[in-house]
């Protein structure tokens, strides 16, 4: 049996992945791309990678192509641009970039530490409204909160 853990491994060895200052450096150049946020749509809207899209994980595979009520144009039409996936902390993404390169995405690559990794590297952040969140509001928000009932029980 795999663990969520051992998938993220095996994903991570089949996509490219990059950490935040080579997107900001990338974002800075002007390079062409769709820089696409895989977390639930409640998390999007706290924070997010400004002129970022949000496609949750669990609507991926239709959102990424037509006919579907879940179908994301900007995503569809994006099968040749650079496509950077982000997510909390670089799990979820990984899987989605595996899986839109599955798809036939020819330029995915994944945000290494996800949006804590941005945030703690003091990039911007924005909420729904495009104000700036703060280095202390990502913080707080992009903790880890595992709470005692979701830990592994230890053996007595």
């Amino acid at each position: 049996m795999k663990t969520f853990a051992d998938l993220i491994r095996e994903c991570e060895s089949q996509i490219e992945e990059i950490f935040p200052w080579d997107l900001e450096e990338q974002m800075a150049e002007g390079r062409d791309m769709l820089v696409l946020d895989v977390r639930e749509p409640y998390e999007f809207d706290v924070m997010r990678i400004a002129d970022s899209i949000n496609v949750p994980r669990g609507v991926l595979e239709s959102a990424a192509e037509w006919d579907y009520e879940e179908t994301e144009p900007e995503l569809v039409n994006a099968r040749e641009r650079y496509v950077v996936v982000v997510c909390r902390s670089g799990n979820r993404s990984v899987l989605a970039a595996a899986t839109l390169t599955l798809m036939g995405f020819k330029k995915v690559v994944n945000l290494k530490t996800g949006l804590r990794g941005w945030n703690d590297y003091e990039l911007p952040l924005v909420d729904q409204s495009y104000l700036p969140v703060t280095l202390e509001e990502g913080d707080a928000y992009l903790a880890n909160k595992v709470l005692r009932e979701q830990r592994r029980p230890t053996a007595r």
